[in-house]
Parts: C-alpha cells; structure tokens; sequence
C-alpha cells in the first residue's frame, strides 16, 4: 500500500491545449497541470512509490481552504462539512493525480478497478491519496477469465 500526501491547493486536469504545426497541430498539457503532475510523482517517489501490476484500488481525498474573504460562520460551517468545495470537478482532480502517478505507482490507470474521489474543506489545502492492491482480483481480457494468482 502507499499513502502519501501532496501539500498545496489540489488541481484538477487542465483541458488540452492544440498548437498548429505545419504537419496539421499538437496536443499537449498547460503548464499548471505538468507541474501540478509532476509534484504528485515527486511527493509519491519521496512516499517510496514502486511500479506495480496489480489491479488497484485508488482513494483520493482533495482538501480546499475556506475562503479569507468568508465570515467565521460560514467558515466554520465549511470545515463542519455543511456543504462541500465546488472548485475543480473530481473527475478533473482524479485524472491529474492519476496521471502524475503513471509509471510511478502503476504501469497504466487501466489497472485501477476502484476509484474513490471526495472533496472536503480543511484548515489546510493537500491532496491524500492512498494507492492499494485488490488481493485476489482477477482479470479478464479477449472474453477469458483469468485468475491473477494463476
């Protein structure tokens, strides 16, 4: 199992970004989002991160800090839990964590049979995720069920 943290304000997965070449245009990843990438491949290399084959169980839990300008109460009522950050969609949260984390923890996101994402406010802004083996997953390809262990 890894469980590891990646301090800061969490960023969801920026949309592509498309420059024309002469040869018909590129893709490619904003700037905030290969960074914001490659501080979660930092934080799970530091946590001991080691490439894996299983099938995984992913838990990502994205913390957001009240805003300055907010009264305590409303303040207060956020940290309670009252209501929940609307900043980035999950998904959008997911997919740049998970992304940071190819080659790192996983070999291809494929591999995640479960995924959990939630979005909480806290006193200070992070990013948790934990990262385990499902024991005893099995795997099917070309319609053939195939035992893991096998």
């Amino acid at each position: 199992m890894l469980k590891f943290t990646v301090p800061g304000e969490p960023r969801g997965k920026g949309r592509p970004r498309f420059v024309s070449t002469p040869k018909g245009g590129r893709a490619f990843t904003d700037g905030k989002t290969a960074s914001y990438e490659n501080l979660v491949k930092l934080c799970a290399r530091a946590a001991g991160a080691k490439v894996v084959d299983d099938h995984l169980a992913v838990d990502i839990t994205a913390y957001f800090e009240p805003a300055p300008s907010w009264s305590k109460k409303k303040i207060a009522a956020a940290l309670a839990n009252e209501f929940r950050p609307g900043k980035f969609d999950v998904d959008n949260v997911a997919k740049a964590a998970l992304d940071g984390l190819n080659g790192i923890a996983f070999r291809d996101d494929k591999q995640i049979a479960d995924l959990r994402v939630r979005k909480f406010f806290a006193t200070e802004s992070r990013l948790e995720i934990t990262v385990s083996p499902i024991a005893g997953a099995q795997e099917q390809s070309d319609g053939v069920l195939r035992d893991k262990a096998a």
